[in-house]
């Protein structure tokens, strides 16, 4: 009677674990040109929903105000794409910059981290 109660507490601690919303990205990282302070960057990360669940993006977190996301309110189906907007004020920025953009969702990785990096050339160079 034990085994049969193991048994059926592993199925449903395996089945627990299966399922769900989940990210995938054809890139998460975007190396921008050289780039005159002032300018605003953007670039859309592409991706789709490859869980079997919608996917519903909560939240988002950077460094600085001067990045900035738009990403889909509404779900986005299994098997359907998405994409979030980004953009990044080079305004009082100088030399090399490497920001990370956090993004809370219901996917199985709670917390899906996009990138990107760019050289902003000062304005009197």
């Amino acid at each position: 009677m034990r085994l049969f109660f193991a048994i059926i507490i592993a199925m449903n601690s395996a089945f627990a674990f299966t399922g769900g919303a989940e990210f995938s990205f054809l890139d998460r990282s975007v190396k921008f040109p050289d780039t005159q302070e002032g300018v605003l960057l953007e670039h859309d990360f592409e991706f789709q929903n490859t869980g079997d669940e919608p996917l519903v993006i909560n939240s988002y977190e950077v460094a600085c105000s001067c990045t900035k996301i738009d990403f889909p309110k509404e779900p986005i189906a299994p098997g359907k794409k998405g994409q979030i907007h980004l953009s990044f004020d080079t305004n009082a920025k100088y030399g090399f910059q490497s920001r990370k953009v956090k993004i809370s969702s219901n996917a199985k990785k709670e917390i899906t981290v996009i990138q990107f990096k760019v050289t902003v050339i000062p304005h009197n160079e």
